[in-house]
């Protein structure tokens, strides 16, 4: 196998854990990156278990100088970069008349900024190795909602920020897309679940079964449905597929 390197941020749970882990199979080295120090440590040993030995990286991707040190230890420890998956990021799903200054702020810049940080830091060694880009979106960039008005507004801005790369990348031969997730079961929308079913006075599987309904979908995805995705589009067999939102959601979004 011909040596490739990734890096993935948001490694420490979630999609970000199970593209981690799924990429490892596919490139010889990755670093993951995220704030968590003990889980990002598990998602490690998971790597290793599969006979790779990853870079960790414990960095919070608000900080100005992230990027360039993530893409600094990368070149150091692996001496390449050839594919930059940016997952971290949870926008936090609250009402745009209750939501706060602060908290658009650190929204907009883990998830945004962060990541365009990032690839820039990174698009000089992507453009040596002929690399890929993903940046993650979401439903909600389409689908906006009074009560997550920030998650809509913030993943639109990121399917904007990835085609405006891809555009550049076609000069530097660069692929970058964005994969917009749909609803995910993961911890975090376990918690949702929760808060739903408290405020209704719902169970669980009742809060579960109504969000299906209205959402419709036949079932929640998992973090693993994404992580192929992700897989995909650093593929060789997705190099012509630039500039693209790929919808991964269970046929939630509806509009053409």
């Amino acid at each position: 196998m011909a040596e490739s390197i990734a890096i993935v941020t948001g490694a420490s749970s979630g999609i970000g854990k199970a593209t981690a882990l799924r990429l490892a199979r596919d490139f010889t080295g990755v670093a993951i990156v995220a704030r968590a120090g003990e889980p990002l440590a598990a998602v490690a040993e998971g790597i290793r278990s599969l006979g790779s030995a990853p870079l960790v990286l414990e960095l919070d991707l608000m900080r100005l100088t992230a990027g360039d040190t993530i893409v600094q230890r990368t070149i150091e420890r692996f001496g390449r970069i050839d594919a930059v998956l940016n997952i971290a990021g949870a926008v936090p799903g609250i009402d745009v008349f209750q939501m706060t200054d602060a908290e658009w702020h650190t929204g907009m810049e883990l998830k945004f900024h962060g990541a365009r940080r990032l690839t820039i830091a990174a698009w000089p060694a992507l453009k040596a190795s002929g690399g890929a880009v993903v940046f993650t979106s979401g439903t909600a960039a389409v689908t906006p909602k009074p009560a997550a008005a920030a998650v809509g507004a913030i993943n639109a801005g990121i399917e904007a920020l990835a085609k405006a790369f891809a555009e550049r990348g076609l000069e530097d031969g660069i692929q970058v897309n964005s994969i917009s997730p749909g609803a995910i079961m993961t911890g975090r929308r376990l918690g949702m679940l929760e808060k739903a079913a408290a405020a209704k006075g719902l169970s669980i599987e009742q809060a579960r079964s109504a969000f299906l309904t209205q959402a419709g979908i036949a079932r929640f995805g998992e973090a693993h449905d994404i992580a192929e995705a992700m897989a995909f589009a650093v593929s060789p067999a997705a190099r012509w597929m630039t500039g693209t939102v790929l919808r991964v959601d269970g046929g939630e979004v509806k509009t053409v």
